[in-house]
């Protein structure tokens, strides 16, 4: 068990590397990939459709920083087995460890964003508060949310190759449901009910209950959340352990 878990850091650690490296920009591509949205959507909701105003950049900031955690992560943990298929031929590892490996690169790679996140909320004038405490409390449970779709994915992927093509339109789909772009308040309570099964729903909630409006989260939510997690995570590790072997047939 120990040297898995090392090895998963390792190749981790690796993976990050590599990623940083890639392309002239490195790492400064992470920092202005979320500016340019937060860009592109300022254009079209403030200032051709008048909607908003200086205090929704941060709005915006915040939650697609935390989107992108969360999309890259599930993204490329659901195709972690069937991308690994040489690796898999070579050696006998865990099939659990593929997920896990690209998860904890994506997480390293956010725990770089977010303290600069940080900065800029309050260069914008937001002072810390004691409230902020809840943050790892908020990224832990966005942690099981990952690991619990993302692993599940990776677990079923390779019996059901053609749902990749689902998963992009899905994680789309799910992008503009995640209340980034609407107060999930202003919604009516019958559509609210169904939209709050988004469990980013209720993440992006707490990170800006928090950070913005210095307040505590909704630690029901929060629970509820981490609970349906925990279940997911139970499911992918269940399938990925009963086909462990039968994986290297069928990729």
């Amino acid at each position: 068990m120990k040297q898995y878990l090392a090895l998963i850091y390792q190749k981790s650690l690796s993976d990050f590397k590599a990623e940083a490296r890639r392309g002239s920009l490195g790492i400064i591509w992470w920092l202005l990939e979320p500016l340019l949205y937060v860009g592109v959507f300022y254009v079209i909701f403030s200032i051709i459709f008048h909607r908003g105003d200086e205090s929704s950049i941060v709005n915006l900031l915040t939650a697609l920083v935390v989107w992108k955690w969360f999309d890259s992560a599930v993204r490329q943990s659901s195709n972690s087995i069937s991308s690994n298929v040489g690796l898999i031929r070579q050696v006998y590892l865990p099939k659990i460890m593929f997920p896990l490996m690209v998860i904890t690169t994506a997480t390293m790679r956010f725990l770089i964003i977010f303290p600069l996140l940080i900065v800029f909320i309050i260069l914008q004038g937001y002072e810390p508060s004691i409230v902020w405490v809840a943050v790892p409390i908020i990224m832990i449970v966005q942690l099981m949310a990952i690991f619990a779709i993302g692993g599940f994915l990776a677990a079923i992927i390779p019996f059901a190759p053609d749902l990749r093509m689902l998963i992009d339109n899905g994680m789309t789909l799910l992008f503009f449901l995640s209340g980034i772009f609407f107060d999930i308040n202003n919604v009516s309570p019958n559509i609210k009910f169904y939209l709050y099964m988004n469990p980013m729903i209720g993440i992006i909630e707490s990170y800006r209950d928090v950070l913005l409006d210095g307040q505590w989260p909704d630690l029901t939510m929060l629970f509820i959340i981490a609970t349906v997690s925990m279940l997911g995570i139970l499911l992918a590790c269940y399938i990925l352990n009963r086909f462990d072997r039968q994986y290297l047939k069928i990729i």
